[in-house]
């Protein structure tokens, strides 16, 4: 099977942005360009996914129209777009958890240099995603900050698990050359800016924002 990614080349430095892009907006590229700048990443990848298993995916359009929208919003030559994590088409894998990905990509592409991006959300319940212990082991990853999860985020049970292997701010830009388990907290602009809102039709005015929407 033949899986359709974007272009890959030996020691490209690319972050990796999941979620569910329901719909995209400009709090994710304005997550993007700041892993590109603070990681020195070379791209950024939205991978447009099923469904987050953790939530109700009963209303959820499919991948296609998703990542379609998305790509409208990206707009910048180092985010691109993909849904080859869905099923139901052509170049398609129907991987529906994290680490089914992750396991993917880094023995297909051991060459590259991924890293994982989340949200300070996603950290506090990341040790209710399948498998987070061997994600932190397989890929380094950033956490970048959003209003109403600091402190939250610092004190969930994965972040306290996983101290011992979390980088300084400044050492940010050698995460994607170190060896898992690595990871960093980013501060920066923020904002409430999310999916979730927009779908209520109540986004609140400064964008910004880092959850798996």
């Amino acid at each position: 099977m033949i899986v359709r990614l974007p272009p890959l080349a030996p020691g490209l430095r690319v972050g990796l942005y999941g979620g569910s892009f329901n719909p995209a907006h400009a709090g994710h590229r304005h997550v993007s360009r700041l892993a590109l700048r603070r990681l020195a990443l070379d791209r950024v990848w939205w991978l447009v996914s099923p469904g987050n298993p953790l939530k109700d995916r009963s209303h959820l359009p499919e991948a296609a129209a998703r990542a379609a929208g998305a790509r409208a919003v990206a707009a910048d030559p180092k985010i691109a777009v993909t849904d080859f994590e869905a099923g139901l088409g052509e170049g398609r894998l129907g991987i529906r958890y994290t680490i089914d990905t992750l396991r993917w990509l880094t023995l297909r592409h051991p060459e590259v240099r991924f890293v994982w991006i989340m949200g300070a959300d996603s950290l506090a319940s990341f040790h209710r995603w399948k498998g987070f212990r061997e994600i932190a082991a397989r890929m380094p990853f950033a956490v970048i900050d959003r209003p109403g999860y600091t402190l939250k985020a610092m004190a969930s049970p994965a972040a306290r698990l996983l101290a011992a292997s979390r980088i300084g701010e400044a050492a940010a830009p050698t995460l994607a050359d170190r060896a898992p388990p690595a990871w960093v907290f980013l501060h920066g602009p923020r904002s409430s800016l999310s999916s979730t809102a927009l779908r209520a039709g109540a986004a609140p005015r400064r964008q910004g924002a880092t959850n798996r929407d």
